[in-house]
């Protein structure tokens, strides 16, 4: 396998930044999430204040009534962690590059 040293640096750079843009997304990911489980919170609070019967049914008309809201808060939370997997990956991928770069740097040596 032939290696170009000037690739791995462009790749490093280009998985770094990459890196970089991933904290921000997952921070506005995690933003989304807490505000998703805050509007659940206070939904299902007030639809069971609301409601009348007994404790089980009021639990079950709150949930059914926020199902939706439930439903954005769990696909908020299969974003925040679908980037995680991804960064997770990007870092892989770093140290891979890191690792074929300092072998390259000992070939070079000989």
């Amino acid at each position: 396998m032939f290696v170009i040293p000037s690739q791995i640096a462009k790749d490093l750079v280009e998985l770094t930044q990459t890196n970089r843009k991933g904290v921000e997304a997952l921070f506005e990911a995690e933003s989304d999430l807490a505000q998703f489980e805050s509007d659940l919170d206070r939904c299902e609070a007030q639809q069971f204040l609301d409601a009348t019967g007994s404790v089980a049914e009021r639990q079950a008309r709150a949930k059914l009534e926020c199902a939706d809201i439930r439903f954005d808060r769990d696909l908020a939370k299969a974003r925040v962690n679908r980037i995680r997997t991804k960064m997770r990956s990007i870092e892989s991928e770093l140290m891979a590059l890191a690792t074929a770069a300092k072998i390259l740097q000992a070939e070079m040596k000989l």
